[in-house]
């Protein structure tokens, strides 16, 4: 007989992790629903000419395939087989699970535009897959949770970025923890300033692995990518620059002082904090890192990446400005921002530091108990008053021992039992215990439903 295995880098959830989960969903959902984000969804597949070339070439190799149904290699000739495995691919494939939520969020907003209010705001919890290599915090499906504003250019975006990610934090229990951000046009006015114009791709793609494989290593990568010595030096200056922000920013003016588009990010970032200054915040938790890269080619301006101090799990939300992502499907300049929540690495974040509020396996309020088929009809009587009052009722489903149902309540955590004896039944009360404390209380149904509610 076959063992039953799960694919690597996917998981079960048991009823205790989907209730840390649901806790974790929940607060993201009342914070975009606070600030005004509407839910749509897209479906687990889009078409493969939607997905590939969105995310870089390192990203196209980590999207999952789906193989064409019947006969698969009917189209495949000796031809295409000599030509290698992109010829190959797209006679055997033309669909994949979808990668991220943004590129398909751009693709509905390309084919509902009309339906639409732009400024169009939107949030989305959906799974997404990668054909990564599964280790710790980095799985190959997971959850995301996206909030996206498209239609408009205006840095009160980026602002409320900010807002919803310290929100949710906060509701979340997590207090240490870092919102880096930077620009895209900083990084393109870089790329001019240390003489290699037009690299910015193939630097973001480097640099964005600084804190994976330090310094050295990225200076290997910048040469192999034909950056030169003397342009890589430049840039060390950039790299071992620790300062507060506004020194951070009063550095860059200088340096980029003759890149037009450089100094341009720079203006946004300011402008997203003075509009945060306006709101009457302040900017804790805020880190500008003008290392931060994030590999994803559509960003154009305010990159995200949200990191929790302390614990061994990398990025947990990151996001950013696209001015054109919806250009590649036929709708050109439409400005969006937008960021992503990894439940998930949450998950694990919060598991990490023991964070979770203390919650039960089990919703269940109270467990409905008997010792006799007199009992067991009465307590059938008394379900729906309980669950009609909201209160959220089992009853032991088999005639058995009453101490058999008490452990059966406390392997499911179940706070209290309602027990349905003989002198309940005749008096027409409850006896509820308190599986915590042991105490118990005879009641009117209706003083038992207040002490449940």
């Amino acid at each position: 007989m076959q063992k039953p295995s799960l694919p690597k880098g996917t998981r079960d959830f048991g009823p205790l992790q989907m209730a840390r989960r649901t806790f974790i969903l929940d607060t993201i959902r009342d914070t975009f629903q606070l600030f005004g984000y509407q839910q749509i969804e897209t479906p687990a597949m889009e078409n493969l000419n939607t997905l590939t070339g969105k995310y870089g070439d390192e990203g196209d190799q980590l999207l999952f395939k789906i193989l064409n149904s019947g006969d698969l290699l009917k189209d495949v000739t000796t031809a295409d087989l000599d030509k290698g495995p992109g010829a190959v691919l797209n006679k055997v494939s033309e669909k994949g699970l979808r990668y991220d939520l943004t590129v398909p969020f751009a693709r509905y907003v390309v084919m509902n535009r009309n339906e639409l209010t732009f400024p169009f705001k939107r949030y989305q919890i959906q799974p997404v897959w990668r054909a990564d290599r599964p280790q710790k915090g980095r799985y190959r499906e997971f959850y995301q949770c996206d909030a996206d504003v498209v239609g408009t250019d205006s840095l009160v975006c980026e602002a409320e970025i900010v807002l919803m990610i310290r929100r949710v934090f906060e509701n979340l229990g997590l207090r240490e923890y870092s919102i880096k951000i930077n620009n895209r046009k900083i990084l393109t006015g870089i790329a001019e300033a240390i003489g290699e114009v037009g690299k910015e791709g193939p630097l973001c793609v480097a640099i964005d692995k600084l804190d994976k494989i330090g310094w050295e290593k990225v200076k290997e990568e910048l040469l192999q990518r034909g950056f030169g010595q003397k342009s890589i030096e430049s840039l060390a200056p950039l790299v071992s620059l620790e300062s507060d922000m506004k020194r951070k920013l009063n550095f860059l003016k200088l340096f980029l002082k003759n890149s037009e588009v450089g100094l341009k990010g720079v203006e946004e970032l300011e402008g997203a904090f003075g509009i945060l200054s306006q709101m009457g915040e302040n900017l804790d938790h805020i880190d500008f890192d003008i290392m931060l890269a994030r590999g994803l080619s559509y960003y154009t301006g305010a990159i995200f990446e949200v990191k929790v101090h302390h614990v061994s799990i990398g990025s947990v939300s990151g996001g950013g400005r696209y001015d054109n992502l919806t250009g590649v499907f036929g709708l050109p300049g439409v400005s969006g921002v937008g960021f992503s929540f990894g439940v998930d690495r949450l998950y694990d974040v919060l598991d990490e530091l023991k964070a979770f509020p203390k919650e039960s396996h089990t919703s269940t309020r109270i467990l409905l108990t008997y010792f006799d088929q007199k009992g067991f009809e009465y307590a059938l009587g008394l379900l729906s008053q309980f669950r009609n009052a909201g209160i959220k009722t089992e009853i032991y489903p088999n005639q058995t021992k009453i101490q058999k149902q008490f452990e059966f309540a406390n392997k499911k955590e179940i706070p209290f039992v309602g027990i349905c004896g003989e002198e309940e039944l005749k008096a027409g009360i409850i006896s509820v215990k308190n599986m915590v404390t042991g105490d118990q209380q005879r009641l009117d149904i209706s003083k038992a439903i207040v002490l449940l509610s």
